[in-house]
């Protein structure tokens, strides 16, 4: 019987090892072409940058156009490029994306002497310094992160329990204190710089943040709102409506990636399992409903669809963030769908529907930024680069928990 038990025991051994190399075989046969796609397109738009230029950061390529339109580091959008040559410095271990990720990253270094002007401050340093100090450890770079974190947090009104998202638009719309689902992947800042060397406060705000959006910000459904109002006086919810999705009551596909993101990374950071039941239940309800290749219509609830604009900046969001939510859960059989149906986004976005490839100097075509004011629409656009080259590496190296410095 010992000697049955260890010839079943070295089978099984050997089937598991088997089906390992197959896995790890099938992964790296997807993965590592598309890494390295990405590296030769990055190659050509550092190539293509303007020499001497304030405008040096790409932002968008509109559809049929070849190369980026580029803006200055005040841009929300300037921190997403450092953060890609970070990743395919990670990626490489090459010194050139070294040396090319730190040159723009501390393009953004008066940010941190800025003042809170807007929540995203985070996704414009975090992406850049944050990513940065990861690697090297430059302390230069985490005195710019801890000196915007608090800057952030100036944003914050304990009596509604959020950040302000938009100063600008207290007086525009007539949005007293105003909080927009985007917010949520602010937070990491706040929480890095609360577990390394700044105010504990952060990590607290941080959290309330995140409860109170989680109370107030979706439907009954677990769709998102894209903007809730609050009353500065009362603390109350006045309301909910859009800025950027189809209507007031529309499930804004981005903005419901942002909530799966945003919650997934509030659950790896604080281990509150709330933050975690809730990321399943924000995340279920945005796969019900994608179209059969995986890259959701720009709005769930366009009545143009099947003939609305797609938005792949969407599925790269999703896709980086459920391959951390399918470490997370316990549910075996959850964490497999989660992974899948992140493989599958993948994919679609990796083929010849999606990719670039000659047609412009970006990694990835449909995304749709602003629809209602006509902007971006069906453009390449550098935050969908962005989470699509980090998923990718999250594919690669699937031991890593995320992205946190």
């Amino acid at each position: 019987m010992k000697i049955n038990l260890k010839i079943f025991q070295s089978i099984l051994a050997i089937i598991l090892i088997i089906s390992c190399l197959n896995f790890t075989h099938a992964q790296s046969s997807f993965v590592s072409p598309n890494l390295i796609y990405c590296e030769k397109k990055a190659a050509i738009t550092l190539g293509n940058i303007p020499p001497d230029s304030i405008n040096d950061l790409p932002r968008n390529i509109e559809k049929g156009n070849t190369h980026w339109h580029y803006v200055n580091y005040h841009d929300w959008c300037s921190g997403f490029w450092p953060g890609i040559l970070w990743n395919l410095y990670a990626y490489t271990k090459d010194k050139k994306w070294e040396a090319a990720a730190d040159r723009f990253t501390m393009q953004l270094s008066p940010l941190a002497n800025e003042g809170g002007f807007d929540h995203d401050l985070g996704f414009m340093v975090f992406n850049s310094f944050g990513k940065g100090y990861q690697l090297t450890h430059n302390t230069a770079y985490k005195k710019v992160l801890l000196k915007a974190a608090d800057s952030l947090a100036t944003l914050f009104n304990p009596r509604v329990g959020t950040i302000l998202s938009w100063p600008t638009m207290v007086k525009k719309m007539g949005w007293p204190h105003n909080t927009i689902i985007d917010n949520m992947m602010n937070l990491e800042l706040l929480f890095w710089a609360s577990k390394n060397g700044g105010n504990h406060k952060l990590y607290d705000i941080a959290v309330k943040h995140a409860e109170t959006t989680m109370r107030n910000h979706f439907r009954q459904d677990y769709s998102a709102y894209h903007v809730i109002v609050y009353d500065t006086v009362t603390g109350k919810k006045i309301k909910g409506v859009t800025h950027q999705g189809y209507a007031d009551n529309s499930m804004w596909a981005r903005g419901q990636s942002w909530a799966i993101y945003g919650f997934t990374m509030c659950y790896r950071e604080t281990g509150k399992v709330e933050f975690l039941d809730f990321a399943q239940k924000v995340s279920d309800r945005y796969l019900k409903d994608l179209p059969a290749d995986h890259v959701p219509f720009w709005d769930f609830n366009d009545p143009a669809v099947p003939n609305a604009p797609k938005d792949a900046s969407a599925a790269a969001v999703t896709a980086s963030a459920l391959l951390d939510l399918s470490r997370f859960v316990h549910d075996p059989a959850k964490a497999k769908y989660y992974y899948n149906e992140a493989v599958k986004m993948l994919e679609s976005l990796s083929s010849a529907a999606y990719q670039s490839r000659n047609s412009n100097d970006a990694f990835l075509l449909h995304s749709t930024g602003h629809k209602p004011n006509n902007s971006e629409v069906d453009a390449s656009i550098i935050y969908a680069d962005y989470y699509y080259l980090e998923a990718l590496l999250k594919m690669d190296k699937p031991d890593n928990d995320g992205k946190q410095p």
